[in-house]
């Protein structure tokens, strides 16, 4: 009679209500602590590769739990099935395990028999198993299998006439040993096929009844084991197609199938939630909730290697370190951190020196085997890691020191790789330099949250505590001077330094003369995200008309273009002047706002006494993830550097009648409305070839703006090369699909808000390719670009 998932089902219910307790108590913080502990874009890139890996049919679904010091961030995404009908993933999806069985509870239980003084590691193997006898492998020892050093091959025919647990160990005892112990690192499933019997003859229990009693009921992994509940069999992820049927609740591997489900190699389900409880217990050396399962040098002999030096991989105890499968360490997890893989798609990675683990859960051998995740699983490990912040993975005091050869991945060492550029701002230059520029001057300071410097304190702090320098009064642009609010913005006191706050998105979009009758200089540090019609740089635009006609000074503190100034692209400007159209520039302008600001002067206001603070370290070409600079939402919908990669494609359809994600927690990275059909936009957008983009169809309900409280059909936008999109490419290919499609529905007139280009405009209506509308656009472009040219500050 099948055991299920632990030592039986009512032993389970009850302790189920007790676990539930310890997960709440000793569970992850919730989840508006996670920006605080992660960059958000690396979270949303994390999620866009999962996602691309879905749309390319590499995994039906996948379940992320990347989690540091107690703060979790979890994300489910796709199907866990797909035939023979399609089901979501949940996050309590059950997954078999694969070769997670390894380290998840055949490991563990040796270890406790080592710890219960039942096991040597050193002692040969056949002295637990003493027909494991022959052609020298009475010299192997059970550390040797723990390691893959055993010089046994990868595993025992499956096609031979053989079965159950007898039947595996005795083809397993007449194995050949093609190498001497030792000697090689030969990832083997024999080795852990006997180490679980090893498990079953020394304990005098099942290898799944005694991992359970052990491990999973006291850690509380109240849905991991061995031989799954048939209740249970609805919420777990099915795997390949066997005898006519999908594998589901079965072990998918055909040698513990055979064993009847229970082996050490593989056979494990388990789900996020359990493997994160083991995880942190790692991390706490051994004890969870007031549980200790093992001894801290116990955890410590396992995660630390094991393996000879002269051999290419570095291994532990079960544990991988640094080998060819080691993949879900990416670039930047240091060698000493460990983890393991399964081959139906799942992972676990755990780095004890910065205390993160990543888990990543998935079926890609469902419907058939032709899934393949280890790409995304090395990409996953980069984004983890890039995604911690505070922490220094490029020096990490313990860890083991790079070598070629035996790195699981083909990278040079750490402090070769290419890292963010310490790129300094305006407001670093200026307080570095003692703020010379400031000195004796009576300032007004145009500003908002985006305001900081590489330290996270504020230009308002910083140049209220100037010496020499005398803040009097703050103005504030759209959103605030806190960027909070979506509506028009009243005048206030800032309760931190008692100064008035002005605001320049109210009744006035300019300060006033009386405003300023006290000032010298205006100075302008906001961040921009390089669009025409995003009213930053309207805002800096107006405060320099109003300088020059006051006879003020003008200081902009310069700020990197997070979508780089490399890409200048879309129409110029040619309608009437407004605030989201402040200049004759393209949509996507590639210029700072110190750049715009000499050319706003030059062109507008010659007679303005300008001065602008370059960025040191910044190119053109230099996106913001790689400028070491903290992000901040400079919006309150402009989330990510995904979206803000986007906003000018997507934000051009704001006004017309399409949500554009406001409302979501995805703004302008999906588009829909009620009329929307998502899968047969999606097919669409997926055959028009738009470089570095690909679509995912969606439904969603906005809580706000366009379509609030309304279900949308829709589209998730996914970034595959940023250096390749054209956020315009895509706007007009979705201006034009959309107008095709749901001509009456879209209201396609309302795009001149933002557009500003009657000919494009018409374009769209008549149904015109992209390659005639930006036609239109290709020798107005080449005149900005010599036009710039003389206001550019950075090559």
């Amino acid at each position: 009679m099948p055991v299920p998932l632990c030592i039986g089902a009512l032993f389970v219910r009850k302790l189920h209500l007790l676990c539930l307790l310890l997960a709440v108590l000793g569970g992850p913080a919730a989840a508006q602590s996670v920006p605080e502990t992660f960059h958000a874009a690396k979270l949303h890139e994390m999620e866009a590769a999962i996602s691309l890996a879905i749309s390319d049919g590499r995994t039906p679904g996948g379940v992320l739990w990347l989690e540091r010091a107690g703060v979790a961030h979890r994300q489910t995404l796709g199907s866990r099935a797909v035939k023979p009908a399609r089901e979501p993933m949940t996050e309590d999806t059950i997954f078999d395990a694969a070769s997670l069985t390894k380290v998840i509870a055949t490991t563990p239980a040796v270890m406790r028999l080592v710890e219960q003084g039942r096991v040597e590691l050193d002692a040969p193997v056949s002295r637990y198993l003493p027909e494991f006898r022959g052609e020298g492998k009475e010299s192997i020892t059970v550390r040797q299998l723990l390691t893959h050093t055993s010089g046994l091959r990868a595993g025992i025919p499956v096609n031979a006439s053989w079965s159950g647990v007898e039947g595996a160990m005795r083809t397993a005892a007449a194995e050949p040993l093609p190498a001497q112990p030792g000697t090689v690192v030969r990832y083997s499933d024999i080795n852990f096929i006997l180490l679980g019997e090893v498990v079953s003859r020394v304990s005098g229990q099942p290898l799944n009844v005694f991992c359970a009693a052990e491990i999973f009921v006291p850690l509380g992994m109240v849905e991991t084991g061995y031989l799954p509940a048939e209740s249970l069999r609805p919420r777990i992820a099915p795997t390949t197609e066997v005898d006519g049927a999908f594998l589901r609740g079965i072990v998918h591997d055909p040698t513990a199938r055979r064993m009847g489900g229970v082996a050490g190699h593989a056979g494990l389900f388990t789900t996020a939630a359990d493997l994160a409880r083991f995880a942190r217990m790692m991390l706490a050396s051994g004890e969870l909730d007031g549980t200790r399962i093992f001894k801290p040098e116990t955890v410590a002999l396992m995660t630390h290697v094991h393996t000879a030096e002269h051999l290419p991989a570095r291994r532990g105890l079960g544990w991988d370190i640094d080998s060819p499968f080691a993949g879900p360490r990416g670039q930047w997890f240091p060698i000493g951190s460990y983890g393991h893989t399964g081959w139906t798609g799942t992972s676990l990675w755990i780095d004890p020196f910065s205390r993160t683990f990543v888990i990543f859960l998935a079926n890609r051998n469902h419907p058939t085997e032709a899934g393949n995740v280890t790409p995304l699983r090395r990409t996953l490990g980069t984004l983890a890691a890039e995604s911690v912040r505070g922490f220094n993975f490029l020096h990490v005091p313990g860890a083991l020191p790079w070598r070629s050869g035996g790195a699981s991945l083909d990278l040079p060492p750490p402090q070769q790789r290419q890292t963010p550029a310490a790129v300094l701002n305006g407001i670093d230059i200026l307080a570095r330099d003692g703020f010379g520029p400031l000195q004796g001057l009576k300032i007004g300071l145009v500003t908002n949250h985006t305001g900081i410097d590489r330290q996270r304190r504020t230009t308002i702090d910083l140049l209220h505590q100037a010496p020499g320098v005398k803040l009097v009064a703050l103005f504030s642009p759209e959103h605030g001077i806190r960027g909070a609010q979506d509506e028009k913005v009243s005048d206030s006191v800032d309760a931190r330094t008692g100064l008035p706050i002005y605001s320049l998105y109210g009744a006035s979009r300019a300060p006033s003369a009386a405003q300023l009758a006290g000032i010298d200089a205006l100075v302008f540090d906001i961040q921009d995200i390089g669009c025409r019609f995003y009213t930053y740089i309207s805002t800096m635009g107006e405060c320099l008309t109003v300088s020059a006609a006051l006879g003020k000074k003008f200081i902009v503190l310069d700020r990197p273009n997070p979508i780089t100034g490399a890409r200048v692209e879309g129409p110029i400007l040619a309608e009437k002047r407004s605030f989201t159209a402040w200049h004759e520039i393209p949509v996507r302008h590639g210029m700072t706002v110190g750049e715009l600001a000499r050319m706003f002067a030059a062109e507008r206001e010659p007679k303005a006494q300008l001065t602008v603070i370059p960025c040191e370290g910044w190119t053109r070409d230099t996106w913001f993830d790689a400028t070491g600079q903290p992000w901040v939402n400079p919006s309150p919908n402009m989330r990510s550097l995904h979206a803000a990669t986007l906003y000018p494609g997507v934000g051009l359809l704001e006004f017309c009648n399409l949500s554009v994600g406001r409302g979501t927690d995805r703004p302008f990275e999906i588009i829909g409305a009620p009329y929307i059909n998502g899968d047969q936009l999606t097919e669409i957008l997926n055959r028009s070839g738009l470089d570095g983009l690909r679509f995912m169809g969606t439904r969603y309900i906005p809580t706000a703006s366009v379509f609030a409280g309304k279900e949308c059909g829709g589209v998730q936008i996914l970034i595959t090369d940023r250096d390749a999109c054209s956020p315009l490419d895509l706007g007009m290919v979705l201006a034009t699909t959309l107008q095709r499609l749901h001509p009456k529905e879209l209201k396609i007139e309302n795009l001149a808000k933002l557009l500003a280009h009657p000919a494009s405009l018409e374009a769209i209506r008549q149904g015109k390719s992209l390659s005639e509308i930006k036609a239109l656009w290709a020798p107005e472009r080449e005149s900005f670009r010599s036009r710039r040219e003389s206001f550019l500050l950075y090559r």
